[in-house]
């Protein structure tokens, strides 16, 4: 009988299989976690008008309004108090601010991902780099939505965070167009 002595390859085995998951879940949970914020930020309020606020053509002016309709619906979901609405709101609208320029950054990597599926023959080089910044802003927005989720919470009653889990939740079931 022969036994190989020959460690198996770094990369290979279940130990990686296992970390590609867990990467490729907490990615997704990562992602899925911003659209659930994404959603109590924008507010469901509008229908379909989030989508239409996040194109690119609105003015902060237009996006903070659009913001204060939401979160008066989101008080009166929660039913908060006027001492949380105050400290709710600048939380919101900070997050906000934040998020914009991570917007704008998200639509020129894409932009660039688009021109180098463009070209002939395809930019690799470019993709990768138009993937990885899709990345790196995701991490970011996501990491700025549990702040976010963490700062609202704290201002919140455990009935109140449990209303607005199951509001969330329900937003996300709905269908989106």
């Amino acid at each position: 009988m022969t036994m190989s002595t020959t460690p198996a390859s770094p990369g290979a085995g279940p130990l990686r299989r296992l970390f590609n998951r867990y990467t490729l879940g907490a990615f997704i949970a990562g992602a899925a976690l911003a659209v659930g914020v994404g959603a109590f930020a924008w507010g469901d309020a509008m229908g379909g008008m989030h989508h239409a606020m996040m194109d690119g053509t609105h003015s902060a002016a237009d996006i903070s309004a659009h913001v204060d309709h939401a979160l008066k619906h989101l008080y009166v979901e929660i039913d908060a108090t006027d001492a949380q609405k105050a400290q709710i709101g600048p939380l919101v609208h900070q997050a906000i601010n934040d998020l914009m320029p991570l917007h704008s950054q998200l639509q020129a990597a894409h932009s660039q991902a688009m021109q180098a599926l463009a070209q002939t023959p395809i930019d690799r080089a470019a993709l990768e780099t138009a993937r990885a910044a899709h990345l790196q802003l995701a991490d970011q927005a996501s990491k700025r939505f549990v702040q976010l989720i963490a700062d609202v919470g704290d201002t919140l009653t455990a009935e109140q965070r449990k209303t607005l889990a199951d509001h969330l939740n329900h937003m996300h079931a709905m269908p989106h167009s």
